[in-house]
């Protein structure tokens, strides 16, 4: 992400798809020409999507942004809701590249013949095939360097005039080396000295032909790095069945707006988010959470885009429609993610600023000192030294090295039913040592059942006091104590007054509930407000210890009841934190309970260190002091309560469920409940991080090892020299490993699952 100003007031987002692209040089290049407009507070450009995510004031649209990237050379249109996530070809690449292949493989195969031949070698019948072997290269070579290779002295006029060099001058200029050498010798052989009027048609034009075949098959390649976001984007039908004045119409996905009825027949794709209405049915949420069983949907229930409904028919009210929907957020958090850039991507980029400009030095270096120090054709040799150099060198590789791995992990981190916010959570969450978990709602169900309760004096006033205020809260402690008032009947017959109420997160609440003061909290909030709990202290004491929450209410400054509240932890809880263990990961608890409680849950669950009785920002400074510790630390929250502690941690990752992916909380959302979801976020983290290392470690050894042999590094040794045919060919191959490499990370597979925690996942 390339910041280039504060500016402030609203700000708006632009996708542009950019072809053309070849490699890093070229993302410097489009990146810095975005960066000077004004209106421009930030962009990113990704090599493996072809892509720009641009962030403006408003001021600057799509088609001003796309202007600005094809007057550096490169094509551009905005990317709108329904266009390809597949990365395009660029235009006319396989034209190109059967014409180049047509012609080189007859030059290639005529210029082997006097090999194969003996006869053909030396004599008159040697010259004779040498002179048309000269002037049948010059015409073969011709549409293959003008026709062909035009892309790349467009791209290379582009690089030379914005004074960022890239691969396509490096290309351009080792094969127009070649072909104007060889045309030379075909035109006026006197000019050279004997033993160096050598054509080398084959290699200027296998040099063009082998780099349009790399790319090709490189855009074949990302294709197939975007599969995860293509199926997803694939998810939405193309229209609705909306029902108006009690008939049912076909109308466009683009025309549903929110409060339509729409019908939904067996078996088909859900077009929005709603609320059912009316009818029955299962529908496989799958594709949104990973949840492989079927999800029963009666009225009430709510059902997502993208997902699939069973037999049943059913009728649902529309509550989001187009981007808005689940299935919208999905694909724009994953493409996001994947146009963002990782610390290491961010470290390519200044390397491959100065890379081309160093190899262009080493290519000049290496002519002078051929003809300096070098046997005859001391010429020749130079030539051939010269342009391998060139093109051996691949910056494409160093610029894919990050990206296409982080888009397929992305792609199939959303499959798992992983969001991935920010590119850099990955590398982050692949070093973690430590993850700190939030307990209700994230290790425990986050439903709180009443257990136990002790009442003084009149019990029902004191039921429709904590009813009444509880009534006013969001927090699921109120709900379980609402659920309980009622389940005993305590409803007054009128509804009581409640004024003036106030909570305070991971303490209690209070309120002047029929004129009298009520609180409704931990033991330290009533004591904090000079209320006595003695009378108390021991079911809070004998609770606790058993794993319980104890909650106290104070009627007129005088303590008059005790609940106990039981969340049962997950199932798969305890597994999960096991497998954590095997992967090298401490697992800490932080929790608002008392410490008895908390100690009670994290020792059913094998978790050693506790830290109890926190309040939300307790929280965030102990995630702040492990930090101090030199510790990479996590915290898993449900990414509301918990945003404190969420963002002060080296990553945050939010719990929730297909509905909650909405919450700017945490750089990874986990759609489901389900904590194996970090176990295989932590393994695909780790996985991702081996493969970029496996990426870069193969784009700087490949140019670190080829490009002296291309200089000549053998010659001396051996008496051969590298060809610039065989140099053409190791520059694909390397952008082409770097993409293989990274497409085995679409076989990643979940941690197996306990039989417990599969069958209720």
């Amino acid at each position: 992400m390339t910041e280039v100003s504060e500016a402030g007031g609203p700000k708006s987002t632009v996708s542009l798809g950019i072809s053309g692209m070849t490699c890093a040089s070229c993302v410097g290049r489009v990146e810095r020409a975005i960066a000077k407009v004004p209106g421009v507070s930030a962009v990113a450009v990704n090599l493996a999507t072809e892509s720009a995510t641009i962030t403006t004031d408003g001021s600057v649209d799509a088609v001003a942004l796309a202007e600005v990237v094809r007057d550096a050379g490169y094509e551009a249109e905005e990317k709108k809701a329904d266009s390809p996530v597949v990365p395009h070809a660029q235009p006319g690449l396989d034209l190109d590249t059967w014409v180049a292949l047509v012609v080189t493989a007859p030059l290639v195969t005529f210029t082997m013949l006097p090999m194969a031949i003996p006869s053909l070698h030396g004599g008159p019948l040697g010259a004779l095939m040498h002179a048309l072997m000269g002037k049948a290269g010059l015409v073969l070579a011709l549409p293959v360097q003008l026709f062909s290779g035009r892309r790349f002295y467009f791209q290379a006029a582009a690089e030379v005039r914005h004074r960022s060099l890239g691969m396509s001058t490096l290309v351009a200029l080792g094969s127009t080396a070649a072909f104007v050498y060889s045309a030379l010798v075909v035109a006026a052989p006197g000019l050279f000295p004997e033993g160096t009027a050598h054509t080398y048609f084959e290699a200027c034009t296998s040099i063009v032909t082998l780099v349009l075949l790399g790319k090709a098959m490189e855009a074949r390649a990302r294709g197939r790095t975007a599969a995860a976001l293509e199926k997803l984007v694939s998810l939405r039908p193309k229209v609705a069945h909306v029902v108006r004045s009690g008939t049912e119409v076909d109308v466009p996905l683009a025309e549903v707006r929110p409060g339509d009825l729409v019908a939904l027949r067996p078996g088909e794709t859900v077009p929005v988010d709603g609320t059912v209405v009316s009818g029955e049915s299962h529908v496989d949420e799958s594709s949104i959470t990973g949840e492989p069983m079927p999800a029963a949907k009666r009225e009430g229930a709510q059902v997502f885009a993208g997902t699939v409904n069973d037999r049943g028919a059913l009728v649902l009210t529309a509550t989001r429609v187009g981007e808005d929907t689940t299935l919208g957020q999905v694909i724009r958090l994953v493409q996001n993610a994947q146009s963002g850039k990782s610390e290491s991507q961010v470290m390519a980029d200044r390397v491959a600023s100065v890379f081309v400009p160093i190899i262009l030095s080493i290519a000049l270096v290496t002519v002078v000192v051929w003809l300096v120090f070098g046997p005859a054709p001391a010429l020749s040799r130079a030539l051939v030294s010269g342009v391998s150099v060139l093109v051996a060198a691949c910056p494409c590789a160093m610029g894919l090295a990050t990206p296409a791995a982080m888009m397929v992990t992305t792609g199939r981190a959303a499959e798992l039913g992983l969001l991935v916010r920010k590119t850099t959570a990955l590398e982050v969450l692949a070093r973690v040592s430590v993850l700190v978990f939030d307990k209700t709602g994230t290790l425990t169900h986050g439903k709180p059942e009443v257990v136990g309760a002790e009442i003084h004096g009149d019990e029902a006033r004191v039921l429709a006091a904590v009813g009444a205020l509880e009534a006013k809260s969001e927090h699921p402690v109120g709900r379980a104590l609402l659920a309980y008032t009622k389940s005993k009947g305590g409803e007054p017959g009128a509804p009581l007054v409640v004024e003036g109420f106030r909570a305070e997160v991971g303490a209690g609440a209070e309120a002047r509930v029929a004129g009298e003061r009520v609180l409704v909290g931990t033991a330290r909030f009533l004591e904090a407000a000079g209320v006595d709990v003695a009378a108390f202290a021991a079911h809070v004491e004998d609770g606790a210890k058993a794993g319980r929450t104890p909650v106290l209410v104070a009627i007129g400054g005088r303590a008059v009841a005790w609940f106990a509240l039981s969340d049962t932890p997950k199932s798969e809880a305890r597994a999960a934190i096991d497998a954590l263990r095997e992967l090298g990961v401490t697992s800490v608890m932080a929790s608002g309970d008392v410490a008895a409680s908390a100690a009670a849950i994290a020792k059913e669950l094998g978790i050693d260190d506790v830290r109890a009785g926190l309040r939300p920002t307790d929280k965030a400074k102990e995630v702040s002091e492990l930090r101090a510790s030199g510790k990479v630390v996590g915290f898993v929250g449900d990414g509301v309560n918990d945003a404190a502690a969420l963002a002060s941690a080296d990553v945050g990752v939010a719990m929730g469920t297909g509905s909650d992916i909405a919450v700017d909380a945490g750089d990874l959302v986990a759609m489901r409940g389900d904590l194996f979801a970090i176990v295989d976020a932590v393994r695909l983290a780790r996985a991702s991080h081996r493969v970029v290392r496996q990426n870069f470690f193969w784009a700087y050894a490949y140019n670190a090892a080829l490009v002296p042999l291309a200089a000549g590094a053998l010659y001396p040794v051996l008496g051969v020299l590298f060809s610039p045919v065989l140099a053409a060919a190791a520059m694909a191959a390397s952008s082409l490993f770097v993409l293989g490499n990274s497409l085995r990370l679409r076989s990643f597979g979940r941690v197996a699952r306990p039989l417990v925690a599969a069958s209720e996942a």
